[in-house]
């Protein structure tokens, strides 16, 4: 069997927000150094049901219940909320600067 990868929460976004903006698998596999393309197919997967809470879970361990994680205390769950909205708009500002490119080069090309 071999060795589970995981990958940070930052890339599973990236990655998500990179499918769904039509780039190539092999692209997104390329630049995010991921490994296995039913990987993405699952953070997509996830994305579309609204689980995005499921990108925090440790690697081989389920939420029971369809719960998200459980945190110690309000300030924790504020922070992890911080850290998403941060991850999220990162992930706007490269998609972006994905689209800004495009439209560039389509323009190039005329």
């Amino acid at each position: 069997m071999g060795t589970r990868v995981s990958y940070p929460v930052e890339v599973k976004q990236q990655a998500v927000e990179m499918r769904l903006a039509g780039v190539p698998m092999k692209e997104i596999m390329q630049e995010l150094n991921i490994k296995n393309k039913t990987q993405v197919q699952t953070w997509v997967r996830w994305h579309k049901a609204g689980d995005i809470h499921r990108f925090e879970q440790p690697v081989g361990k389920q939420y029971t219940y369809g719960k998200g994680p459980e945190y110690s205390s309000e300030l924790e769950k504020l922070q992890a909320e911080n850290r998403y909205l941060r991850q999220l708009n990162e992930v706007l500002k490269k998609y972006n600067e994905l689209e800004r490119k495009l439209i560039a080069k389509r323009q190039s090309n005329l």
